[in-house]
């Protein structure tokens, strides 16, 4: 008998119990003599018996409340792509209950992170589903959401400490270190090679830090004489001149300067800062699919885009906690997501789908 037909009342005849007392077993649940439960278990596992979650959670009528913590994509346009995929798992998840809640906050504003964080946890969700980029900040409330059992989700970046339910992501340690090996690749001969970060305070973004780690381990294992020079620049774009400025003297300072990596998805910014400089000898590595990012890369002026897949974060993310809350089910503590290396060559596969390739998972 195939387990989709098993149902509790054939578990109940063939044991010689009640479908009660199954229902008691099942859910470990009320007093059941320890000989009878041991039959039913071993009859469960006889006919592999699956209970129909999904078809419990139509019944149920329950509504849980997911509150979404998530920067405002219109202030920086990375954030269109997980807000995208967290209102399609909404769409696909609302017959089983699920409701979104959505708390937008500014990227460059901590304030505005602490407010929406207050908001969220006074509206008493179910689960939480975030991008934790202000990492001081976020630390009090986890604590409120352990305290109070609420399961949340990461994405984006990781905080292990916080013992989050799950983390969906890329390994930015690993996609530093993989940033580093194309660099190498790209300059066999010694040079200088800058590290930019932009628009963020690397000292409060664990998800920069272990990009930046990733990449210096990689050099310290291939050079250990230290023939590359490895620098490092927090530019910040509130002023361009300013912006403009910075990247001037880091170039000046280092006149073997061949490549950058841009450990944000801004490589666009700097793609435009050395095309209108004319100097086409410097190569960059950035990160995420933004059409401005396309635009150099298919010009020549990005070499490569690590894609971190924004889409799928917000997908998967809202669909682990759905799994958890709703169907009941183990879930995994860390979901990382490939580390993809596009190029002008292979940029169509990633993009004539959208980036949709999340949905068969």
């Amino acid at each position: 008998m195939k387990s989709t037909a098993i149902r509790i009342k054939d578990i109940a005849i063939k044991a010689g119990v009640s479908t009660g007392t199954v229902d008691r077993v099942i859910h470990n649940r009320g007093r059941v003599a320890e000989d009878v439960k041991e039959k039913v278990l071993k009859i469960i596992e006889e006919l592999n018996y699956e209970p129909n979650l999904m078809a419990r959670a139509l019944g149920s009528n329950k509504v849980y409340h997911l509150a979404v913590l998530i920067p405002d994509h219109k202030v920086d346009s990375y954030w269109e792509a997980p807000k995208l995929g967290i209102e399609k798992a909404e769409r696909e998840l609302k017959q089983y209950g699920i409701v979104i809640h959505q708390y937008i906050f500014n990227p460059y504003d901590a304030d505005s992170f602490v407010r929406k964080a207050e908001q969220l946890t006074q509206s008493k969700p179910n689960g939480v589903f975030l991008s934790p980029i202000f990492y001081r900040e976020v630390q009090p409330f986890f604590q409120k959401w352990r305290k109070r059992n609420i399961p949340f989700v990461l994405f984006n970046t990781q905080i292990p400490e916080s013992n989050p339910l799950s983390y969906i992501g890329q390994d930015s340690y690993q996609s530093g270190y993989v940033a580093a090996r194309l660099t190498h690749y790209g300059n066999p001969e010694p040079c200088s090679i800058l590290i930019a970060h932009i628009d963020e305070e690397p000292s409060n973004a664990a998800h920069l830090l272990k990009k930046e780690q990733g990449f210096h381990d990689y050099f310290r294992k291939k050079d250990p004489d230290g023939k590359y020079t490895i620098c490092r620049s927090d530019l910040n774009r509130q002023s361009m001149p300013a912006f403009r400025k910075q990247l001037d003297k880091d170039i000046a300072q280092n006149s073997s300067l061949r490549s950058i990596f841009v450990t944000t998805s801004k490589a666009y910014e700097i793609a435009k800062y050395l095309e209108e400089k004319g100097l086409s000898h410097i190569r960059i590595i950035g990160y995420d699919l933004l059409e401005k990012n396309l635009y150099y890369l298919n010009n020549d002026v990005i070499s490569f885009l690590i894609n971190q897949n924004p889409m799928g974060q917000g997908y998967w993310g809202i669909s682990i906690l759905t799994d958890f809350l709703v169907f009941k089910k183990p879930v995994p503590l860390i979901k990382y997501l490939p580390l993809d290396i596009v190029s002008a060559e292979n940029v169509s596969y990633f993009t004539e789908a959208s980036m949709l390739s999340f949905q068969a998972v």
